[in-house]
């Protein structure tokens, strides 16, 4: 894994409090900062302060199960990755997991060192990515990321005028203020910033 400086934060969600330090334990030793919580609320209450990059998440908890917690985290962070763990998998629960509950993937208890390992790289990796669109997006206005979504696709100017019911002057000064505040010096550039890549 690179340098823990460079990166964001996991947590380990488990009510069982060995089980949760455990975890974090092993993600530290890697060079992953891991935090665990035994109580979804307090780790809840924790975002957005701490965006973490990663929520590690028992699916079989008292006061909440884990996919009710990852709703609730998901409203506060979207750009948080999720990993579920249990120790009673079943298919329909894999499934409910990856697929309604964003989880990048399904640990089986006793935990695999090495998949856990990949899952947290592979969740930090997906959560970066979310996190530089939302911060390309939060920097233009709602016109210039409709240009920039046409840009991307391969419009020109003047198939962008009619779509957007703007002059082509206007679109050439809305695609002028993108490359400005963006700092980029193209389409390639451009588009890979929509994908969340680093340029």
């Amino acid at each position: 894994m690179s340098d823990a400086a460079h990166l964001s934060p996991v947590a380990v969600l488990d009510d069982d409090a060995d089980l949760a330090a455990t975890v974090a334990r092993l993600l530290n030793r890697n060079g992953t900062p891991a935090q665990p919580f035994t109580a979804p609320q307090d780790l809840i209450a924790a975002v957005p302060a701490t965006a973490f990059g990663c929520v590690i998440s028992d699916i079989q908890m008292g006061e909440m199960d884990g996919f009710a917690f990852a709703d609730a985290l998901r409203a506060k962070d979207s750009a948080v990755a999720l990993v579920f763990m249990t120790a009673w998998p079943t298919t329909a629960h894999a499934v409910d997991a990856v697929r309604r509950h964003g989880g990048l993937d399904y640990l089986e208890k006793p935990i695999d060192e090495a998949r856990l390992i990949a899952a947290v790289s592979e969740g930090l990796a997906w959560s970066a990515r979310q996190r530089r669109i939302a911060a390309v997006s939060a920097m233009l206005t709602r016109r210039e990321r409709e240009v920039l979504d046409l840009m991307v696709q391969g419009y020109t100017n003047k198939e962008m005028g009619p779509k957007l019911g703007i002059s082509d002057r206007t679109v050439e000064d809305h695609r002028a203020a993108i490359i400005a505040k963006t700092r980029t010096n193209g389409i390639a550039q451009l588009i890979a910033l929509t994908r969340g890549e680093e340029i």
